[in-house]
């Protein structure tokens, strides 16, 4: 398969699924729809990302093959992957969204199946909004035409690994099984992003895998299959995820929470 290319040059503001932008939309609404724009996060002009080496070299079949968004665009299959555990580490994230009105959430990376609509409806409760960011732009496209009925999301092409917001724009930011997926140095630049544009007081949610227990089974069945298909999963068993933050990150910030026999955790940053 050919390397995606990146796309031109633009302004990464969020468009609607009508393509009006939202300052436009502000300004045709009124003036208290324009101060309401103003407040949300915006972006300045940038070269949009090209597809990392990384993601393309070993997770093409995954992420950027259309009949691959096809196949695993179904919530039975990525239940599949995940043991039959995809609802339970949803609402593992859901639960941490104790969120105040107008508040602002950002999602690192696209999730297959009913993630990102489920985080969007429960911050639509409290008139919040969510930031979608990835790297690929036929992942923001599917997720743009699942989730179009939903009107309290902003769609963003970005690398994870060098993120175009503002220090401290959201309020609570997910990372859900994407830190597996990335060479440690990506790893470690994306952790050290999600921790700058979230602001002190808020909290980072990181699901991802964890080595299993000895007395789990699937100890000895998910290392061959990670290590074929997963290059870079293992090193989230050598070593605790929080091993990759930050020095200046205190054991008391975080929290770990392990689920399925330890196969997977859900790790807590509190800033």
């Amino acid at each position: 398969m050919m390397p995606l290319k990146a796309l031109p040059v633009e302004c990464q503001l969020s468009i609607d699924k009508n393509g009006m932008n939202n300052d436009s939309r502000a300004l045709a609404a009124g003036s208290d729809a324009l101060k309401a724009q103003q407040d949300s996060v915006q972006l300045t002009c940038a070269a949009t990302p090209a597809i990392p080496d990384y993601l393309q070299d070993n997770y093409w079949w995954a992420y950027l093959h259309p009949r691959s968004v096809w196949f695993f665009e179904h919530e039975w299959i990525v239940n599949l992957i995940l043991w039959g555990n995809m609802s339970k580490l949803t609402d593992a994230v859901l639960e941490e969204m104790c969120l105040q009105p107008q508040s602002r959430v950002l999602q690192v990376a696209c999730v297959y199946g009913d993630f990102s609509g489920k985080l969007a409806s429960r911050l639509d409760e409290t008139e919040s909004r969510l930031g979608l960011v990835d790297v690929a732009p036929i992942q923001l496209r599917n997720a743009r035409k699942k989730l179009e009925k939903l009107n309290n999301i902003s769609f963003y092409h970005q690398d994870s690994t060098a993120l175009g917001f503002p220090a401290d724009s959201f309020d609570e930011t997910v990372v859900f099984f994407l830190l597996h997926e990335q060479p440690q140095d990506a790893r470690r630049k994306t952790i050290a992003e999600v921790i700058r544009v979230t602001r002190p007081g808020g909290k980072v949610v990181f699901v991802d895998y964890h080595r299993p227990q000895r007395p789990n089974p699937l100890r000895y069945v998910m290392k061959p299959i990670l290590a074929m298909l997963e290059p870079f999963a293992l090193d989230l068993w050598r070593e605790e995820l929080p091993a990759f933050m930050p020095v200046e990150i205190q054991p008391e910030q975080i929290v770990s929470t392990f689920f399925f026999g330890g196969l997977y955790q859900k790790v807590i940053l509190n800033l």
